[in-house]
């Protein structure tokens, strides 16, 4: 019986030390709210051109915008226009990124 108390404290003690190890991971994202981050619904094409260039020169570095139009053939001014004429509602199933 002994055992089996011991045991059941230990797995306690386990669930104690892993909810303490992953709070901090789950927050380390900082503290900047996700509206910082918004895509302009319903914007002009002007207002979604300005926020793709802003989004991947900030996530993946200075040169992006022009890597990505040479390499897909497509402009970002056209993708904002194309998302500007949709409406567009969020990506798939109105989900966002991340």
């Amino acid at each position: 019986m002994t055992n089996f108390e011991l045991g059941r404290w230990l797995l306690v003690a386990l669930a104690i030390i892993g909810l303490a190890v992953a709070v901090p991971a789950v927050s380390a994202h900082g503290t900047d709210t996700a509206a910082d981050d918004t895509p302009p619904y319903n914007g002009t094409a002007d207002d979604w051109a300005a926020w793709m260039e802003a989004q991947m020169t900030e996530h993946m570095g200075p040169g992006s915008v022009e890597w990505m139009e040479s390499h897909m053939g497509v402009t970002v001014d056209e993708m904002a226009q194309d998302m500007a004429d949709d409406d567009y509602n969020g990506g798939m199933y109105g989900q966002g990124h991340c």
